[in-house]
């Protein structure tokens, strides 16, 4: 299973929020590619990067952030966060982007992301199905959708989604395990689909034990940040398991 760090980005600096609450940042590093590099140099091989800035003016801004660690590191960045139009695509692959994770824009325009999807092909495009009680949230979780996350995720199946970044936000920052229920849940339902699913866990990793649990379940990846960033998983022990 991949471990996927991740880098949130507000006003050009490494954060953290605790339940996608913007008031809860903390700020872990001024220099994301310095983070970045220190994910490179223990072996890690994917990043998601996410403009929260972005998230929350509804259009791309971070990036130059993207396009200094894309060119500056071989790590594969998927990038998320205010994706809204054509544009905002073309700026993110042209800034190095190895994949678009599109959420809001899948919930509130899905003629667009459906055009993303057949121009740019699976590997190309994720879906980001984040939730609360089971229901999508989207603009950087500030909003409540009445979409259920089960057939929300199985319609796109339906038209060739392959990864799925799925974040209970109740968990996220928190520490305290990931949504295990919910993911055995969607992998259940989602068995069957014309595409298989590549579900990507994020939100309440502790642990290596939280990821060994994910892995057994059958998640083909897990986005792992608070517990990196507050020592609870320590780089060399990542270091060791990617061996």
């Amino acid at each position: 299973m991949r471990i996927i760090p991740a880098i949130d980005i507000i006003e050009g600096k490494c954060v953290r929020l605790t339940k996608g609450d913007y008031s809860t940042k903390k700020i872990y590093n001024e220099n994301p590619l310095e983070v970045a590099k220190s994910f490179e140099g223990a072996g890690i091989e994917y990043l998601h990067l996410v403009d929260l800035d972005g998230a929350k003016s509804k259009h791309i801004v971070n990036y130059k952030i993207l396009e200094q660690i894309a060119s500056k590191t071989n790590l594969k960045v998927d990038f998320g966060g205010g994706l809204k139009s054509n544009e905002d695509l073309h700026i993110a692959f042209n800034s190095g982007a190895s994949q678009i994770t599109g959420g809001s824009i899948a919930v509130k325009n899905p003629e667009i992301f459906e055009t993303w999807l057949s121009k740019y092909g699976s590997d190309k495009i994720i879906l980001g199905a984040d939730c609360k009680d089971e229901k999508i949230a989207t603009s950087g979780w500030q909003e409540e959708s009445d979409l259920n996350i089960m057939p929300f995720i199985k319609s796109y199946q339906e038209k060739g989604i392959q990864y799925v970044i799925c974040t209970d936000i109740s968990k996220d920052g928190m520490l305290e395990g990931p949504a295990i229920e919910l993911y055995k849940k969607i992998l259940a339902q989602c068995k069957d689909g014309p595409q298989s699913l590549k579900l990507i866990a994020s939100g309440g990793i502790s642990s290596l034990d939280d990821i060994d649990k994910l892995e057994g379940i059958g998640c083909e990846g897990a986005i792992v940040g608070k517990a990196i960033y507050e020592g609870r998983i320590q780089m060399k022990d990542l270091e060791k398991r990617l061996i």
